[in-house]
C-alpha cells in the first residue's frame, strides 16, 4: 500500500508531545511491515538540520506563496519524508505553535492551511513527484483541513483522521475563515464552523473516511459530554467509522536492557542496575541519596489535564514527613510551574525539579524512580505509563481513556493472579491521589511482592507491531471499500450507508 502520513511533529525533528512519539515509531512499523509508507511535515528549522542529505524534489507554487518539497528520511529509521519548506511560514524558532512568549503564533491557519494544501497536492499527484498515496492519513488539528479539501474530488485517495488530543481543536475566529479562501460551502456546522468560530480539527472530523482515537476508552469517551468539548454529537453520528487503536512503545528506544542515556542496564532478570540509576537519578537533581525511600516521579505538560496541581497536593505531606521523594520534568502554565519550584524549594532535599524537556533525562527519571505518578484528569492513550512499565517503575494512573487501557490495578486477587501491574484510581482528586500512593508505599514495604509487581509491569508487551497491524488493517479495509463507493462523493450530513 501507498500511504502518506501528514503530521505536524516527529521525534526527534520536533517534539511537544506525544504526537512526535507516536508518528515515527507507527511510520517505522508500518515500513518495517513492508508498506510504502512516507510521511510529510513542515520544515521547521531543526527538522532541516537535521535530516541528512536533504534533496528538493519539486518545488510549487501554492496559492501565491512558493513552497520547495525537501526529501530525506527520518532519522533511525528508514522513512522517506518530505518537509514543506516555505520559510516565512515556518522557518522560526523555537515552538512550532507558539512564539517565545508561549503565545500562539497569530497565523496558525495560515500556516498550516498552506501545509494542507502541499498535503493535498501530493495526495492528487499534482506535485510532480510521480508517486500518489492510496492512503492519507492525517494528525490533530494541524492536518485537519487535509480532509475537508480532498473531499472535493472525485478521484482520491482514502483518508484516516487521529485525534490524539480533543482538547486542542485549531479554534480561530469566524473572519479567518475567509482569509484562508475556502469554499463557503464549508461554513457550515456540517463543515468547518464551530459556534462561530472556525475549527480546523472538524475538517478531520467530519470528512475523513475513518476516524481513529490513540485507545478504546478514549474513543468512547470524546462521543460524551464530558470529553467531548461540543464535538460529541458529531463524534456520535460518525460512531459507525469511529475506533479507538491503542498506541505503542517503540521498545528499541525505551528499554532498561539497553537504554543509552541510563546510568545502568537492568532486566526483569536481573534488577539490580535499577538502584544505580536511582543514586543517579538522585544526584542529578540534588537530592539526598536515600535508596532505601521510595522516588516518586512525573514527565509531561504542567497543564491541569495532566493533574500535576493533585501531585503538588498530595506529595506535600510525605515530603515533610520525609517518607518519600519527588522528581518532575515538564513545563506549561506559570502558575503550577511556579507552584512545583517553591514545593521544591521548601523540601530541597527531597524534591527536584527540571522545567523544560529533556529526552535524556526523561528516559533516566523513567529507570531511576520507584513509582510514577499518572493521574490525568482526561489521557487520549499516554505514552509515559507504558514507557514506566518497561522500565518496572510502578504507575499509578486514574481511570481514564489509555491509562485504562495499559495499567491493571494491584489489588488482593490480581497480586495473587499475578496480572497487577500498577495502582489505579478513580476521583481526579489530590485526597483520591494521596490514597493510591499510600496503597504503592505499603506494597512498597513488602520487597517480595514489590518485586512481583515489577517483574510483572516489565513483561507487558505494548510494541508498535500489534497497533500497526490494526491500522494496516484499517486502511486495507477502507481501500477494499473504496471499490464500492459511489460516483457521488460522500459529503458530510449523509451517513456513508446511503452509498453503500
Amino acid at each position: 500500500m501507498r500511504i502518506l502520513f501528514a503530521s505536524s511533529e516527529a521525534y526527534p525533528l520536533v517534539k511537544t508531545g506525544g504526537l512526535a512519539d507516536v508518528s515515527t515509531s507507527l511510520s517505522s512499523a508500518i515500513r518495517e511491515a513492508h508498506e510504502d509508507i512516507r510521511m510529510v511535515l513542515p520544515a521547521y528549522p531543526r527538522a532541516k538540520a537535521d535530516i541528512d542529505a536533504l534533496q528538493t524534489v519539486t518545488t510549487l507554487v501554492i496559492d501565491g506563496v512558493t513552497v520547495e518539497l525537501l526529501q530525506g528520511i527520518l532519522p533511525a529509521t528508514n522513512v522517506p519524508t518530505y518537509l514543506v519548506d516555505a520559510p516565512a511560514y515556518f522557518a522560526r524558532e523555537g515552538h512550532p505553535y507558539c512564539a517565545l512568549d508561549r503565545r500562539d503564533w497569530q497565523d496558525n491557519h495560515l500556516r498550516f492551511a498552506l501545509f494542507a494544501r502541499v498535503v493535498v497536492a501530493m495526495a492528487l499527484n499534482e506535485a510532480n513527484l510521480n508517486w500518489q498515496p492510496q492512503i492519507v492519513h492525517c494528525n490533530d488539528w494541524q492536518t485537519g483541513l487535509v480532509p475537508a479539501l480532498l473531499s472535493q474530488h472525485a478521484e482520491r485517495p482514502a483518508m484516516v483522521f487521529t485525534i490524539h488530543n480533543l482538547a486542542y481543536q485549531g479554534l480561530f475566529p469566524a473572519y479567518r475563515f475567509a482569509e484562508l479562501g475556502l469554499s463557503e460551502s464549508f461554513w457550515s456546522y456540517h463543515g468547518l464552523e464551530f459556534h462561530n468560530q472556525l475549527s480546523l480539527i472538524k475538517g478531520g472530523l467530519s470528512y475523513a473516511d475513518h476516524v481513529t482515537t490513540v485507545s478504546p476508552s478514549y474513543a468512547r469517551e470524546i462521543r460524551s459530554g464530558q470529553f467531548g468539548y461540543g464535538l460529541e454529537g458529531l463524534l456520535n453520528y460518525r460512531a459507525q467509522t469511529l475506533s479507538g487503536i491503542l498506541n505503542g512503545v517503540d521498545y528499541r528506544h525505551w528499554d532498561p536492557r539497553w537504554d543509552n542515556y541510563i546510568k545502568a542496564h537492568y532486566s526483569p532478570e536481573d534488577l539490580q542496575g535499577k538502584g544505580q540509576c536511582k543514586q543517579a537519578l538522585q544526584e542529578c537533581f540534588g537530592i539526598e541519596v536515600r535508596p532505601e525511600v521510595p522516588l516518586l516521579g512525573h514527565i509531561g505538560r504542567m497543564v491541569p489535564q495532566k493533574g500535576v496541581d493533585l501531585i503538588l497536593k498530595a506529595v506535600e505531606p510525605l515530603l515533610a514527613e520525609k517518607r518519600a521523594q519527588m522528581v518532575l520534568l515538564g513545563s506549561g502554565d506559570k502558575a503550577l510551574e511556579d507552584a512545583a519550584r517553591a514545593l521544591a524549594a521548601r523540601f530541597p532535599e527531597d524534591m527536584g525539579v527540571c522545567l523544560g524537556y529533556n529526552e535524556a533525562l526523561a528516559h533516566q527519571l523513567e529507570a531511576g524512580c520507584d513509582i510514577f505518578l499518572m493521574p490525568s484528569r482526561f489521557e487520549p492513550c499516554g505514552l509515559n505509563q507504558m514507557y514506566s512499565l518497561r522500565y518496572g517503575t510502578i504507575p499509578i494512573v486514574r481511570r481514564t481513556g489509555g491509562l485504562a487501557d495499559t495499567v491493571v490495578d494491584a489489588h488482593a486477587d490480581t497480586l495473587a493472579d499475578q496480572s497487577a501491574t500498577g495502582i489505579v484510581f478513580e476521583p481526579a482528586t489530590a485526597p483520591a491521589l494521596a490514597a493510591a500512593i499510600e496503597r504503592a508505599l505499603s506494597l512498597y514495604q513488602d520487597k517480595p511482592v514489590w518485586t512481583q509487581l515489577m517483574r510483572q509491569a516489565m513483561s507487558q508487551d505494548f510494541s508498535w507491531a500489534h497497533s500497526a497491524q490494526h491500522y494496516l488493517e484499517l486502511y486495507e479495509g477502507l481501500l477494499g471499500e473504496r471499490a464500492h463507493w459511489p460516483a457521488t462523493r460522500w459529503e458530510p450530513g449523509k451517513q456513508r450507508s446511503e452509498f453503500l
